[in-house]
């Protein structure tokens, strides 16, 4: 077998599993939305926790959608350096959250001034920073939070009561490492609740604290919860991956026995999330970014999803009951983490956190060669250079199996002229040129299939960095050189994949023929089908590719000609 045929054959085939992935997502059948039709699940408060000695069932129905999209609402707005999110005084709930660092799309002057000189026009660009909390109906995700009540109400001071704030605004000063925003709550009985949101310079978390007052003089039993409500987003924008694939866009939790588990949508609406775990968190992710709750690690915290009315989801914890006696007081701790998916910030946050970048099955991979890539660009300062360089550290690490592979193509195809000399010899006997096929194989110490294993070893690795450069957030709108200018979008101009082509038709020339005219013709076609589907591959991954393949020719051709020189091969009568 001719190795780059394998290979080339092994690389489409991914290609069309993707492509048919991504079909599949945007014409295949739909699954059902089961219909809501418990009376709990309509009422006003569905989307309280609840558990065997928590209620929730009371007011009238309403949408958990109409709620937070009210334009009476009254919503308080807090900045820092990093993030401008807004806060609804009804439950205290983060209805809002930007990330200032993060535009939707960033202007590339380079490209755009080659357009102009050219005379092509230059699309406009949404500069607005990335919203991950979102009021809007079509897009509803929120951070819920409160307190519930032991006794049936769910009544003290949950994310459907009235908060008041001091302020309509505040903003993280210059020279200001943190910033506290109170909100406070008292009923007619003595209770007094505030719930107090706490944020650092330059930090994506969000410390939560809910202290109680209770001067009632009655012994009250309460815990905390913490949720995330969502409808799903199913536009493709910011959800697209290498390949036309798209990210995981849902719920996951993180539990002490289980680990990291991906709770779907689909999953919630057949059945409801009930576990029990010291420590975890819940989290709703997307491509780039996550959303997550984390409860104290020290305390046993129950996890919960639930499915709503109107394609609303929700997942989160509550923590065990307490007893706040009469006249005495209680703090409820807890933490949101709401930004970019970075890798080592996350692993400072909570325990498993950074899994959220999702390598798939080849996590045990993808982080050695994340690690690498830092490192690399720790040394160079650009995420192109450090592609380069872990291209370079793999090829050596694979240096063995690609010279073993190398030296059976280059047997190959010195002994090809003979092979096409036996085929022509004994074309009227198939058997006889199979044999003769076989013996000269044996002289030549040539084996067809020498080089199938180096190549299927190293097909999880070109896989897993397919995973590492689609899911990580710092290849996200980051330039390399001249005109390109975003590693995670494709070449502007496409000169990166006809580099590639042109790489794939050199390797090509370097590799035996196959004996058979029509396999030839298709070989021949391969380089420009390649080239037509890394047109929609983003800069970075065909950048690998271009490396990758410059390396193997430079090795290729070194042991081509060393082959060569043992001698001529001949065919004894």
């Amino acid at each position: 077998m001719d190795n780059l045929r394998f290979i080339l054959v092994v690389t489409f085939a991914m290609l069309v599993v993707l492509l048919m992935q991504a079909w599949q997502i945007d014409y295949g059948p739909k699954p059902e939305v089961s219909a809501i039709t418990t009376a709990k699940q309509e009422t006003i408060k569905e989307d309280l926790p609840s558990s065997s000695t928590t209620s929730t069932t009371s007011a009238a129905p309403i949408s958990p959608v109409a709620i937070y999209t009210q334009s009476s609402k009254k919503i308080i707005r807090i900045k820092t350096d990093v993030i401008d999110l807004g806060i609804d005084l009804q439950g205290g709930t983060i209805v809002n959250l930007d990330l200032l660092q993060y535009p939707v799309e960033r202007d590339n002057t380079i490209v755009n001034q080659a357009r102009s000189l050219i005379g092509l026009s230059v699309s406009e660009k949404n500069h607005a920073p990335v919203r991950l909390f979102n009021n809007l109906p079509e897009k509803l995700f929120v951070a819920q939070s409160g307190l519930i009540a032991d006794n049936g109400s769910g009544a003290i001071a949950n994310h459907y009561t009235i908060f008041n704030s001091l302020q309509d605004s505040y903003t993280l000063s210059a020279g200001q490492d943190s910033l506290t925003v109170p909100l406070t709550w008292t009923d007619n009985e003595g209770i007094t609740v505030t719930k107090s949101y706490t944020f650092k310079r330059g930090s994506y978390e969000i410390a939560l604290n809910q202290h109680i007052e209770n001067a009632s003089g009655n012994a009250l039993v309460i815990g905390q919860y913490s949720q995330l409500l969502r409808v799903p987003d199913h536009s493709d924008k910011g959800n697209m991956l290498m390949g036309g694939m798209r990210a995981y866009n849902g719920g996951v939790v993180y539990t002490e026995k289980d680990k990291y588990q991906k709770i779907s949508f689909d999953d919630m609406v057949d059945t409801n999330l009930n576990v029990v775990t010291k420590g975890g968190w819940s989290a709703m992710i997307q491509h780039y970014f996550a959303s997550a709750w984390i409860p104290p690690a020290d305390q046993e915290n129950h996890f919960y999803t639930k499915k709503l009315q109107n394609e609303t989801y929700v997942i989160g914890s509550y923590s065990p009951m307490v007893t706040v006696e009469g006249n005495t007081s209680a703090d409820f701790n807890s933490q949101l983490f709401a930004g970019p998916k970075v890798q080592p910030v996350m692993e400072k946050v909570a325990k498993g956190l950074e899994l959220t970048v999702d390598y798939s099955v080849l996590t045990f991979i993808g982080k050695p060669i994340y690690w690498l890539l830092n490192q690399i660009h720790n040394l160079t300062g650009n995420w192109g250079l450090a592609i380069i360089g872990v291209t370079l550290c793999i090829k050596l690490l694979f240096f063995p199996l690609s010279q073993a592979s190398f030296k059976s193509m280059a047997k190959m195809r010195k002994i090809q002229p003979r092979l096409k000399e036996l085929q022509e010899r004994f074309k009227d006997d198939r058997q006889r040129f199979n044999t003769e096929m076989m013996a000269l194989y044996k002289k030549e110490k040539a084996n067809p299939l020498g080089g199938c294993f180096p190549v299927l070893v190293q097909i999880p690795v070109f896989m897993c960095l397919y995973w590492v450069l689609s899911e990580t957030v710092e290849f996200r709108q980051t330039p390399f050189m001249l005109w390109i200018q975003d590693l995670s979008v494709e070449d502007p101009f496409y000169i990166l994949p006809i580099i590639m082509g042109v790489t794939m038709k050199i390797q090509q020339s370097l590799n035996p023929v196959p004996i058979d005219p029509i396999q030839a013709k298709v070989m021949k076609m391969f380089p420009l089908v390649f080239t037509v589907f890394f047109l929609f591959f983003p800069a970075g991954l065909v950048l690998y590719w271009v490396v990758n393949n410059t390396l193997s020719i430079i090795q290729q051709w070194y042991i081509t000609k060393q082959i060569n020189a043992e001698g001529t091969v001949h065919i004894g009568h």
